[in-house]
C-alpha cells in the first residue's frame, strides 16, 4: 500500500499531459489500495485562481479520478513552511542571497560537473561579509533565503527512470517576496500528508535530489519516486496550449473517451477500446509503463469540424 497525490498549480486548465500524469498517479495509488490526495500548489498568489482550481477538480472528476479527504492548498500552510525554515536557520543552514534573476540565470548557464537541477546556483552569496550584505541592502536588493546545502550530489532510484544522480545546489527556501519556495513546500507537505510515493512528470526529475536532501535535513520521511515521461506536441516539444485542443473542455470527444485515449497511451488499452476506471486499476502494471514520451500528431489535437 502506497499513499500518493496529484499536485497541480491552479494557474490554468489542465492539458492532456497533466491529465495523463494525474491518471498515472491515481493508478499507482489505487492499484496498491493506497490513499490518494489532491493538493493545490498555489504558492504564486498572483497567478493562482480559484476558478482554475474548480475547473481542474472538475476535470479530474469527469475522468473518474477520485481522491480522499479535503483538497489541501499550500497558501493555507505558510506557517508550516516557516517552522521548517526556522529549524534550518537555527542549524546554521541558511543565508540571504541578493542575486538578481539575471545574475542567477547567467550563473546557472555555466558548466557543471554533472547533472544539475534547473537554475542550479553556484553559491555566489554564501560567504558574503556583513558589510557586503549591508551594501546590497542599501542598493535596495531584497534577499531571498537559500539553503547551505553542504553536499555534492544525491543519488536515488526512480521507479520509472532508474538510478539517478544529480547535484544539489544552494536552493531557495524563501523567495525575496517572502513566499516559501516550491522545493521546501513540497517536502513539508508530502511528509505532513503521509505521501509514500510521488508520481509526477519527468521534468521534475532533476529537482528530486534537492527534495530528498531537504527531507533528510528536516528528519522527514523520503517517499519513493516515479517520474512519468512527458506528453509532447506535434512539434516534438513539451505539450502546450498553443498546440491546439489540449484541454478537456476543448476536446470534441466525451471525457470517458479522453480517459481511454490516455490509458491506451500507457499501454493499458488497445486503440478505441473502452474501460471504466476500476478495470484500469486491474490492468495497471508500473513495470510495463512506456519509458519514452508520448508524442501527439497534428490530428490528435485538432478539434473536430462542426457544421
Amino acid at each position: 500500500m502506497a499513499t500518493g497525490r496529484f499536485a497541480p498549480s491552479p494557474t490554468g486548465p489542465l492539458h492532456l499531459g497533466n491529465l495523463r500524469t494525474a491518471l498515472v498517479a491515481w493508478l499507482f495509488a489505487r492499484s496498491s489500495a493506497g490513499g490518494f490526495f489532491v493538493r493545490m500548489e498555489d504558492l504564486d498568489l498572483v497567478t493562482a485562481d480559484p476558478a482554475h482550481e474548480a475547473q481542474q477538480l472538475g476535470d479530474l472528476a469527469a475522468l473518474g479520478l477520485d481522491w480522499d479527504g479535503e483538497v489541501v492548498r499550500q497558501s493555507d500552510r505558510f506557517d508550516r513552511y516557516e517552522l521548517a525554515i526556522d529549524r534550518l536557520t537555527a542549524s546554521g543552514l541558511t543565508y540571504p542571497c541578493y542575486c538578481t534573476r539575471r545574475e542567477i540565470r547567467e550563473a546557472a548557464s555555466a558548466p557543471h560537473d554533472g547533472p544539475a537541477p534547473d537554475g542550479a546556483y553556484p553559491g555566489t552569496c554564501r560567504e558574503l561579509r556583513p558589510d557586503e550584505r549591508r551594501r546590497r541592502e542599501a542598493d535596495g536588493r531584497r534577499p531571498a533565503l537559500r539553503l547551505r546545502a553542504q553536499v555534492a550530489s544525491v543519488r536515488f532510484v526512480d521507479r520509472l527512470a532508474g538510478p539517478y544522480d544529480a547535484l544539489v545546489d544552494d536552493l531557495v527556501l524563501r523567495r525575496n517576496d517572502d513566499v516559501p519556495a516550491y522545493n521546501l513546500a513540497v517536502v513539508v507537505d508530502d511528509a505532513a500528508q503521509g505521501v509514500e510515493e510521488v508520481v509526477r512528470g519527468d521534468d521534475l526529475l532533476s529537482s528530486t535530489p534537492r527534495q530528498i536532501h531537504l527531507a533528510h535535513l528536516l528528519d522527514l520521511p523520503v517517499p519513493s519516486y516515479a517520474h512519468v515521461p512527458l506528453v509532447l506536441g506535434p512539434g516534438g516539444t513539451r505539450l502546450a496550449k498553443r498546440d491546439g485542443a489540449v484541454t478537456l473542455a476543448e476536446r470534441p470527444e466525451p471525457p470517458a473517451s479522453v480517459r481511454d485515449r490516455l490509458a491506451a497511451s500507457l499501454g493499458l488499452l488497445e486503440d478505441r477500446e473502452h474501460a471504466e476506471p476500476a478495470a484500469l486499476i486491474e490492468r495497471f502494471d508500473p513495470d510495463r509503463l512506456p519509458g519514452v514520451p508520448w508524442r501527439l500528431e497534428p490530428g490528435d489535437v485538432a478539434p473536430a469540424d462542426h457544421p
